[in-house]
């Protein structure tokens, strides 16, 4: 059996071995694990025992990477690198091959076959406003392994179907596969069409794009770019690593020295449209569900992030007054979904940004509330009087196909 046999034949056992996989794991010392739900399981596998799961491992790792020499010099000189792989024209990983006290370990992404749609992800229709503007910057934030990548890939899939515009994607790798629709759509890959971010995202500013998505903004070059084309008539699409809308103004400002902060702030505030907190959280039975923050932009927001913060203008209190707007915190969404009975309010504790907050929310609303049972119900659900669940969004059958053209895949259910 050949090295791409061995790897095949082992991806296909562990995928067939549950359902809902998002990641696989291969760590030195460690039997292969799979994760479903934020949970790692251990797939029956024919698995050498250490020392020798090391040297499978870095066999697997060198098929993947294919002798790739730029894949091969992040790994010699950064101790990580990140590729894609398609298994058997089934479905796709994004791969982070690193090392682990000098030897190979290496996590796939589960890839979803299919582009996501707004409806099929259930998002709230604020969303529907988002994808409306036609310059500036939207970041999508929260850590990684939250869904960031499939909130802009339905966003971007939204634009795609409504508006006759060119769209770039500067991804690492690319995730989803796009299918022209009204737009015109130009996908690049770090490290096969461009080098750097800040580099790819200069380029793409004399390729006519009305919409750029920026995988990451991991520098300040990269951030100086992405202003400079917001403010010049470009919709930007980007990504951080940051918990809460007021972080994500921190986080931007650190890039830049100290006595930029009036400038930075100032242009901030004129091109800032949207910025999206997720997390991913428990469900009460099983499964995750999706929790958002979302602020936009109006007077009030651009005083806070021009002025800064203080106490009459905290960003977290315009963000909840926006309601009307479709805004909502953390803690909002939270409460939401303990309205619902689809979290546990220790869940809602555990995963709020104000926690103080969360709790004397949670507190208000028990006193604002009253219970109801059903026969099909073991417990109380709680009813929050003043809290209006979003009308149920049908879901639209997505579109797309992945990497390898194909639009269904029983072998590969969505991670």
């Amino acid at each position: 059996m050949s090295k791409a046999e061995k790897l095949d034949a082992v991806l296909g056992a562990m995928i067939a071995s549950a359902e809902d996989i998002s990641d696989l794991l291969f760590i030195p010392g460690k039997r292969p694990q799979v994760e479903v739900h934020g949970v790692l399981r251990t797939p029956a596998l024919d698995w050498p025992a250490p020392p020798h799961d090391a040297a499978l491992i870095e066999e697997l790792a060198d098929v993947i990477m294919a002798d790739n020499p730029k894949l091969k010099q992040d790994l010699r000189e950064r101790g990580s690198c990140d590729c894609s792989y398609t298994f058997q024209n089934y479905c796709r990983f994004r791969v982070n091959v690193y090392r682990k006290y000098k030897k190979l370990a290496m996590v796939l992404r589960l890839l979803k076959p299919l582009v996501p749609s707004i409806e099929a992800l259930g998002l709230n229709p604020i969303f529907k406003e988002v994808i409306k503007e036609n310059n500036g910057i939207t970041f999508v934030t929260g850590a990684a392994g939250n869904g960031k990548t499939t909130t802009l890939a339905a966003l971007v899939n939204e634009i795609n179907r409504t508006r006759s515009v060119h769209i770039i994607t500067l991804e690492d790798p690319v995730e989803f596969l796009y299918e022209h629709d009204q737009a015109a759509i130009s996908q690049r890959e770090l490290g096969h069409d461009f080098f750097t971010f800040s580099e790819g995202l200069r380029s793409a500013l004399r390729q006519a794009p009305k919409v750029v998505l920026v995988g990451e903004i991991r520098d300040r070059e990269t951030l100086e770019i992405a202003l400079n084309a917001g403010e010049t008539g470009m919709m930007i699409y980007g990504t951080l690593h940051t918990i809460s809308a007021a972080q994500t103004i921190h986080r931007i400002l650190g890039m830049f020295h100290k006595d930029e902060e009036k400038q930075i702030r100032e242009r901030l505030a004129g091109c800032l449209r949207y910025v999206i907190g997720q997390r991913l959280v428990p469900k009460k039975n099983s499964g995750r569900l999706l929790i958002t923050e979302v602020m936009g932009h109006n007077l009030r927001t651009q005083e806070a992030i021009a002025l800064g913060e203080n106490e009459g203008r905290r960003l977290t209190e315009i963000i909840e007054s926006g309601k009307h707007a479709g805004w909502h915190s953390f803690e909002q969404s939270l409460l939401g979904a303990c309205a619902q009975d689809l979290i546990t309010e220790e869940t809602a504790m555990l995963y709020a940004t104000n926690k103080p907050g969360m709790r004397q929310m949670l507190d208000a609303a028990r006193g604002k509330t009253h219970f109801i049972r059903n026969r099909n119900q073991a417990s109380p659900m709680i009813v929050v009087e003043s809290y209006e669940p979003p009308k149920p969004v049908l879901a639209s059958k997505p579109t797309g196909l992945n990497m390898a053209g194909n639009s269904q895949n029983d072998l590969c259910p969505p991670g």
